[in-house]
């Protein structure tokens, strides 16, 4: 077996390639393209919450840090989360578009949650804990996954 492994890393065209192998950490950009999908799909329920239900929320919208209309909130986590959908299937199948676009939309999501944390506080930080996550795997080993 290990007979075998030797044989496949210096194979010619591992040895003509200027990245690096493949490493364990695979699976940890795909659980980043699975979670930005997921991310994407909560940040959509949380938009047509916000859009047809505004009483569902803590507070009303003057008592959030950035004082806007629910239905503002609403398309922006809606429009969030539609981008964020498209990046995490893009990184699942191995484009560096997706790795770039997926990182700025788990920026601008944590950003966005941070500012309605006042309207659904457990909500909003588990997000932006997700979103973390997402940032560290696309942006550390996002490279090790290519179609």
């Amino acid at each position: 077996m290990a007979a075998d492994q030797r044989s496949r890393s210096s194979s010619p065209s591992n040895l003509l390639s200027d990245e690096p192998p493949a490493t364990g950490w695979v699976g940890f950009v795909i659980f980043g393209g699975i979670m930005l999908t997921m991310l994407g799909g909560f940040q959509i329920i949380e938009g047509l919450v916000a859009l047809f239900n505004d009483e569902y929320f803590l507070v009303t919208s003057s008592g959030l840090v950035l004082t806007m209309d629910f239905t503002a909130w609403g398309w922006t986590h809606l429009l969030i989360g539609l981008v964020a959908v498209a990046a995490g299937i893009g990184v699942l199948s191995g484009q560096t578009w997706a790795r770039v676009t997926g990182i700025v939309i788990a920026v601008l999501s944590a950003l966005a949650n941070m500012l309605f944390l006042a309207a659904y506080p457990v909500w909003s930080t588990i997000v932006i804990a997700l979103d973390i996550l997402v940032i560290y795997a696309l942006a550390v080993h996002g490279r090790e996954i290519k179609s």
